[in-house]
């Protein structure tokens, strides 16, 4: 698929205007379709042109900004203006609301057919088609959890059509996407190989599904679908090594569903160089919270709040590997040498220029930067050719195990799930059992701190925050970071001042924050649209 998107140049024309949004765009049907469509090779480069930007990593690991895990020191980023509360239609913060995928995806599945059959036979038409209804079911899945009521398109507008186009339900938007991703599993393969390999997979279609059906409190169907990707003709495992599991060379393993793939220098991804400290030459861009770091369980197996073994000022002993492997905090080895954002004479202390303001930054991707220092996964970490995941296998079992719990369904496949999450051989938590967690409740909370450990940095605890209603419970107050004090250069020892942390800003949470305002430059365009209550 990497090789692949280098058709996305035979159809730069074509794309021209599809760059912006489907509110302000010119019709595509203007562009001469009766010369564009007459070989497969004219389909599938159409094609990878739908797959261009449908995800990018920089959504996928900025998104823990705005929620309670990170924190973006830089205003004009915009993340930090929705996570504070400070969000309006003329400001959002963050947007998400394109309709750009959608448009392309529309403009193919309106004129695929137009290919002689001599030239792309219907099966590997069909395939085709699935995957670009998936590609806009992805889209219109973020869209309606975040915007709520969204435009609705299923084919290509022209302009004055796009920029009448009102608000549909998000009812109806959800169950379109589930039925598309039902109807469209079963024409997509189980794998790929050669340079198809990022192609959109049956699995991938059920693992949406999954997703969006969990997000919406559809249980029972919920249920009924992570089932079907942990049974045959799936194979997904969880790779052994949690660490290794975002280092490139591990791409493509079988604990992956989804993911972003990026090519060296032709679509190269460097959000990655973002996230690094300073002294590792990075803008530290995304910066974990200490709430996202006191998340994580002691290896008791019990939170820190229940473990009379847990040293306040020692808070990294003895803790759920994952968070070692998640976050780069003070004292850590990592690069040669130990991080320290918190003596005085450090290039990373907290409040320098482009170090954290936590003094934590996120280490998924980073675990060694060398890495991408080599022609496969780029020259250097700012142009990588690596990828991104999206959805993969530990998050379909804690989804599997939190519908059974919300179900009220709970059985020993529930505490099973959890456990093959938490056992993964680098990781060795305690299992969970029912003389531990006995019930509902219990299990509940069981399930959204190991959510919050699993999948930090993924972009996902918005969506959690959001369905959970927890926004007043943890976007409200002080960003918090580390506590201060010293690192000892020879061997990483911390010496710390109790309740000494730095404060990196402050949040404040409204309810209207659960939907996303629209901006207002869409208002310009189409005055049929309606905004969300409170902005």
């Amino acid at each position: 698929m990497k090789k692949k998107l280098i058709y996305i140049l035979l159809t730069a024309a074509v794309f021209t205007g599809c760059k912006k949004d489907i509110l302000n765009t010119k019709p595509l049907d203007q562009y001469s379709n009766s010369t564009l469509w007459a070989s497969k090779a004219d389909a599938n480069a159409a094609l990878t042109g739908c797959y261009s930007g449908w995800e990018s990593g920089d959504n996928v690991i900025y998104d823990d900004c705005i929620s309670d895990n990170g924190i973006d020191q830089f205003p004009w980023e915009g993340y930090e203006t929705f996570a504070s509360g400070l969000a309006t239609a003329t400001a959002p913060g963050v947007n998400k609301y394109s309709y750009t995928t959608i448009q392309r995806c529309n403009w193919f599945l309106d004129n695929v057919d137009k290919v002689p059959s001599a030239s792309l036979d219907n099966t590997l038409k069909t395939r085709m088609k699935s995957e670009a209804r998936f590609l806009r079911a992805y889209k219109y899945a973020i869209l309606s959890q975040v915007y709520g009521d969204v435009p609705f398109p299923l084919h290509n507008l022209s302009t004055d059509e796009a920029n009448k186009l009102q608000r549909t339900p998000k009812a109806q938007v959800v169950d379109f996407v589930l039925q598309e991703l039902a109807s469209i599993a079963p024409s997509l393969p189980v794998s790929y190989s050669g340079s198809d390999i990022g192609r959109i997979t049956r699995g991938a279609a059920l693992a949406l599904k999954a997703r969006t059906e969990l997000f919406n409190a559809k249980y029972t169907d919920c249920i009924a679908t992570t089932q079907q990707l942990m049974t045959a003709p799936f194979n997904y495992t969880l790779f052994p090594d949690y660490e290794g599991l975002f280092r490139p060379q591990n791409s493509n393993n079988a604990e992956v569903i989804l993911d972003v793939q990026y090519l060296q220098n032709d679509n190269a991804e460097w959000v990655l160089g973002a996230a690094l400290p300073n002294s590792s030459g990075g803008w530290s861009s995304m910066a974990p919270t200490q709430a996202l770091v006191d998340a994580y369980e002691t290896t008791n197996g019990k939170t820190i709040q229940q473990d009379g073994t847990y040293n306040a000022v020692q808070p990294y002993t003895n803790r759920d590997p994952r968070l070692d492997a998640t976050v780069i905090r003070p004292g850590l080895s990592y690069m040669g040498s130990y991080f320290d954002p918190i003596s005085a004479s450090s290039s990373d202390l907290v409040g320098n220029n482009n170090a954290s303001p936590t003094g934590y930054n996120f280490k998924k991707y980073l675990a060694n930067i060398d890495d991408y220092n080599n022609t496969a996964y780029g020259t250097d970490v700012w142009n990588t050719g690596g990828s991104i995941i999206v959805i993969r296998y530990a998050e379909i079992l804690l989804t599997y195990a939190e519908a059974k719990i919300e179900a009220n369904q709970i059985d020993a496949s529930v505490y099973n799930a959890i456990n093959l999450v938490r056992q993964r051989p680098t990781v060795n938590m305690p299992a969970v059992t029912s003389a531990i967690y006995p019930d509902q409740t219990s299990l509940r909370a069981l399930i959204r701190r190991e959510r919050r450990a699993e999948l930090a940095g993924e972009g996902l605890r918005w969506y959690d925050i959001q369905r959970w209603k927890i926004g007043a419970d943890v976007l409200n107050g002080d960003v918090k970071g580390c506590l201060k004090g010293s690192v000892n250069p020879a061997n990483g020892a911390l010496t710390l001042t109790p309740n000494s942390n730095f404060v990196a800003g402050s949040r404040t949470f409204d309810p209207k924050n659960y939907l996303w305002p629209i901006p207002q430059k869409e208002f310009d365009i189409n005055h049929s649209l309606k905004q969300n209550p409170g902005y």
